[in-house]
């Protein structure tokens, strides 16, 4: 049985219906699905049940399931980068992903868990994923991803398990993400209801307005990577999972608009002062120590993956993979 952490997320959810596509279905899925409609990413998946987080890592604490899972996709965490409740997110992101990857050592089963490029901070440091003690993430959420990497590396177990620093995924079933959802998702919408796009004004010189950078890799993409590493039990480390290229949102904005077939119409907004002060101009991951494992992988442009996710998604009755 395979475990699925944040299986009715985004990310995993997506992945859920790549396992389902390749014959797996004894999945266990856990999650928290509250009150929005993020039940409705599990709609047409099948697994073998789903177990509420909580309940789930109760069982787990007291040992219920030793011996009866074959391996771990962690995908389960907060990944609201505006959350301000530390104890919610070190408890969430970090203690939650100890329990699992203690887990996982325990009873030798092999482990993917999802880290961040919120890790970077502000990317003074850079985007290689060789060393990470030295960065600074910008907020909480990231805080807390730096803070399990360490934990791992600090006790060796990157020689076991395998963490992926993920950029600025985007594709179907998003939805219930809301503020978190994709730029892409938000500027089809938009250009839906107005017309238009928003994008913020620049808080850097070397930037124009819409011309902040960021490395925007599509979920069809990174599930058929994910698929790959899943399958090859000689990955072990932690990577950076993005395209390697950059783009401005003014590109990002101008794809959503050709692929909607609607003339370019951009007004460019003042940036909040709490956003502006935690936010990156720039992000590109950089993807040579992922190349180096031997692992062939490779990705659509922007444009093309936009315009799948616009027209055979969003543009759609059902939006849903």
């Amino acid at each position: 049985m395979i475990l699925l952490t944040g299986g009715a997320g985004f990310i995993g959810s997506c992945f859920l219906h790549y396992l389902n596509q390749h014959g797996f279905s004894d999945v266990l899925v856990v999650d928290h699905l509250g009150h929005g409609e993020k039940w409705k990413n599990l709609v047409g998946k099948q697994f073998l049940y789903y177990e509420n987080k909580d309940v789930f890592r109760n069982k787990l604490l007291n040992k219920v399931y030793d011996g009866k899972i074959s391996g771990i996709i962690h995908f389960g965490a907060c990944s609201t980068t505006t959350e301000k409740d530390a104890d919610y997110l070190l408890n969430n992101n970090f203690s939650y992903s100890k329990d699992i990857a203690e887990f996982a050592i325990r009873n030798e089963i092999k482990m993917i868990y999802a880290s961040s490029a919120a890790t970077y901070g502000n990317g003074a440091a850079g985007y290689g994923d060789a060393e990470f003690f030295h960065l600074k993430p910008l907020n909480l959420y990231g805080f807390s991803k730096q803070l399990f990497d360490l934990w791992v590396l600090e006790r060796g177990f990157d020689k076991k398990l395998v963490g992926l620093k993920f950029f600025n995924v985007f594709g179907p079933n998003e939805y219930h993400k809301g503020e978190m959802a994709s730029m892409i998702y938000k500027a089809h919408n938009q250009i839906r209801d107005t017309g238009k796009v928003k994008l913020f004004k620049t808080n850097h010189s070397d930037y124009p307005d819409g011309g902040q950078l960021r490395d925007f890799v599509y979920i069809k993409d990174v599930c058929n990577l994910l698929w790959t590493i899943f399958n090859d039990d000689n990955i072990h480390g932690i990577y950076n999972l993005g395209t390697g290229k950059a783009h401005s949102w003014n590109e990002l904005a101008n794809a959503v608009f050709n692929a909607l077939d609607k003339p370019v119409d951009i007004e460019y907004v003042d940036m909040p002062d709490d956003i502006s002060k935690q936010y990156q101009n720039y992000t590109c991951a950089e993807m040579t120590k992922l190349t180096n494992t031997g692992i062939k992988f490779s990705f659509d442009s922007l444009e093309t993956s936009i315009a799948d996710y616009v027209r055979t998604h969003l543009n759609q009755d059902w939006q849903y993979l």
